[in-house]
């Protein structure tokens, strides 16, 4: 949460010639509702229901399409159970966006549309319940800097060192969390 996942897919995958989803924008429209509403009005297990779902819609379509897709996971989704396991059978290379928790804070804080940030005390253990998965990710970059500093950092990785230059139509679904 407030890592910048979606500001820094977006340009990645500009740069890449990938296509760009956002799984809590597929959740939003699939329900009708904002991710704050989904949480007020049908909770937490409902969400990740639809979470579940969609992010298996997300991984069939590239599958199925062979198009290269760059996915932004909402900060819990890799820390439901299963989830890597799932990842790791549809191919996705996971890429964890480390940033220093103070500025995860300062992020949170200022923005509205954040169901589970409540309060420092609730973020850091939130976050400290979701580092072990975190951890288990293919590979953790340094957050923080600039959004391009990031995806620059994201581009030196080996597998992106091969990919850049490969044709846009690469099989094989990317998602980072």
């Amino acid at each position: 949460m407030g890592a910048g996942k979606t500001t820094v897919g977006v340009l990645l995958a500009r740069q890449l010639a990938w296509r760009f989803e956002d799984l809590d924008t597929r959740i939003e429209n699939c329900t009708g509702l904002s991710i704050p509403d989904i949480f007020e009005r049908l909770g937490e297990p409902v969400f990740r229901q639809v979470e579940s779902e969609q992010l298996e819609a997300a991984l069939v379509r590239a599958a199925q399409s062979g198009e290269a897709l760059m996915l932004a996971l909402g900060g819990g989704t890799y820390a439901q159970p299963g989830m890597v396991e799932r990842l790791r059978a549809a191919g996705a290379m996971v890429i964890w966006i480390d940033c220093p928790v103070e500025q995860l804070l300062a992020r949170c804080a200022t923005v509205a549309n954040r169901p589970l940030f409540r309060d420092e005390p609730s973020f850091r253990e939130l976050l400290a319940a979701r580092l072990p998965y975190y951890e288990q990710a293919d590979h953790r970059v340094p957050g923080g800097d600039e959004p391009q500093k990031v995806v620059e950092r994201i581009l030196s990785l080996s597998p992106f060192g091969r990919l850049s230059s490969a044709a846009p139509e690469c099989a094989s679904p990317w998602v980072k969390p």
